[in-house]
């Protein structure tokens, strides 16, 4: 049996990942998604993590908190974050520090978000810390494929997360866990 901890450090490394290629709120905000529940398939290439597939119910203020996370992480951690629409597509080039190692990030976002969209970041990470799961120093490519589902279910509310295994995590409550300066809009800082 996996430990919730487990579960809990995956989402946030996962989020920490992404977050500095996917937030490119301050520059030009990104289409708010449809209310309600999405399934969000993550699959990493050159980190030693398997996919991972959660679904999210979300509302337009748990929408806008998991976007105001990775607002506050380039205000406070990026030196670089160039945002271009190109046509259809948003492409997000940063260069951030966090925890003292430099992630260098390529994303491209595209698709409806009252449908499907897919998110692509190219990774280079170099110096800090060990991270569970990813390369001393070295590249890796995440990439993103969500879509709506549904309606929430009834014993579901927004920010929550549902894990493969069927736990369930909600972000406001995640979020309230982090350092203060991390935390997304709306909440204790």
């Amino acid at each position: 049996m996996r430990h919730p901890l487990r579960a809990l450090s995956t989402a946030a490394l996962t989020l920490l990942a992404i977050a500095p290629a996917m937030s490119p709120a301050g520059a030009l905000d990104l289409p708010a998604r449809k209310t309600g529940l999405w399934e969000v398939k993550m699959a990493f290439e050159g980190r030693n993590l398997p996919s991972q597939v959660v679904q999210q119910c979300i509302d337009a203020a748990t929408d806008k908190m998991m976007s105001a996370f990775g607002g506050n992480l380039r205000q406070d951690m990026c030196s670089k974050q160039d945002v271009q629409k190109v046509g259809n597509t948003l492409v997000v080039d940063s260069v951030c520090q966090i925890g003292g190692m430099t992630m260098t990030s390529h994303g491209v976002v595209s698709g409806d978000f009252n449908s499907s969209y897919t998110v692509t970041v190219s990774s280079t990470r170099t110096g800090g810390p060990a991270i569970p799961g990813a390369p001393a120093e070295g590249k890796s490519n995440t990439t993103i494929e969500a879509k709506w589902l549904s309606a929430c279910k009834p014993d579901q509310k927004p920010g929550d997360m549902i894990m493969a295994d069927g736990r369930k995590i909600n972000i406001v409550d995640m979020q309230n866990m982090m350092p203060p300066n991390m935390r997304g809009a709306g909440q204790k800082k």
